[in-house]
């Protein structure tokens, strides 16, 4: 009586051994080119299923792709094209010059203002400092000594900062900025809306839309922020009261919408809409605690779902009609 197979035992390992196979190279059907007709197919038995697959997955090689043109190899390898997802923005005629600035990606109009208040923007070749000049449909602005214009094309796109990167368009020192993470999803100058410190993570929205920008970061406009704090050492019940009832920071009253505890007396969970630097690290330590991680997971109506560390995507319209609506 033959042995049933149990679990472990490899595959045909015991029940097929090999036998040498006898070639008689003198007999002319052993080669393919010599045989007139096909011999009837024969029902394969599970050894020689196994030895066919084993034969054909040693047949096939790996494709050099160096060596292959792209467009041989089917719709499965061919690069990828980002289509950029924009708004479109009606342009306004005779627009105040720091709107006008605003709407051209340049940055936020209370940012514009300031340009204009240091003399770099020309009109017409003039240098203008006047803050309620209406630029006209034939004047040409200059910014810093180059054209600009209001786009027509509006961009939103949510981040999720990863630690140690700059939230810049630029860094003197070579550090990486949040403009390598979407440089490739869109040609339109974008600048992020607020700003996190270099080692906070978390959301972040970048767009070049001007107005839409100065909304979201003014505190009048009451756009909350969660954040997500590990401190060096549990809160006490009595701190927690004492910012929950607004501390008096060296540069003013600092607010809170909310604060819990999270998993732990360590991890504090923290909602405000007050946009000071670094508002939230300085909160706590204000009161001897020490911020390890700090990480923003909403912003406004915006939630991390679906975007790891490091990654990106554009808002719906949806997204957009419902931030402007809060704005």
């Amino acid at each position: 009586m033959k042995r049933k197979p149990k679990k472990g035992d490899k595959p045909f390992s015991k029940f097929y051994k090999k036998k040498p196979i006898k070639v008689n190279f003198d007999e002319p059907s052993y080669y393919p080119a010599d045989k007139e007709e096909k011999s009837p197919k024969k029902k394969k038995g599970p050894k020689q299923d196994f030895e066919e697959e084993m034969s054909s997955d040693r047949k096939k090689k790996p494709v050099d792709r160096r060596k292959v043109n792209p467009k041989t190899l089917g719709p499965k390898f061919k690069k990828k094209v980002i289509v950029p997802k924009t708004h479109e923005a009606p342009v306004e005629e005779n627009m105040r010059l720091n709107k006008y600035i605003a709407h051209a990606g340049i940055c936020s109009r209370r940012k514009a203002t300031e340009h204009i208040e240091k003399g770099a923007v020309k009109v017409n070749d003039v240098v203008v400092t006047e803050m309620g000049y209406k630029v006209k449909k034939d004047d040409v602005v200059k910014f810093q000594d180059n054209v600009v214009q209001p786009t027509r094309n509006h961009v939103y796109i949510l981040l999720n900062k990863p630690k140690n990167v700059i939230t810049t368009l630029q860094d003197e020192n070579g550090r990486r900025t949040v403009l390598d993470f979407v440089s490739d999803l869109t040609t339109e100058r974008i600048y992020p809306v607020g700003r996190l410190d270099r080692n906070t993570t978390g959301l972040l929205l970048l767009t070049n839309d001007g107005v839409f920008a100065q909304k979201l970061s003014h505190p009048s406009f009451g756009v909350s922020k969660i954040y997500k704090a590990k401190l060096d050492k549990a809160l006490h019940p009595q701190d927690l009261e004492k910012i929950r009832n607004t501390l008096q920071l060296e540069d003013g009253p600092a607010p809170v919408d909310a604060i819990e505890y999270g998993d732990n007396n360590k991890t504090i969970g923290i909602e405000v809409h007050i946009g000071r630097n670094r508002i939230v690290r300085r909160i706590f330590e204000h009161l001897g605690y020490e911020v390890m991680k700090l990480d923003r997971v909403r912003y406004a109506s915006l939630t991390k779902k679906n975007i790891p560390i490091g990654k990106c995507r554009f808002l719906t319209k949806q997204e957009i009609i419902i931030l402007k609506h809060l704005a």
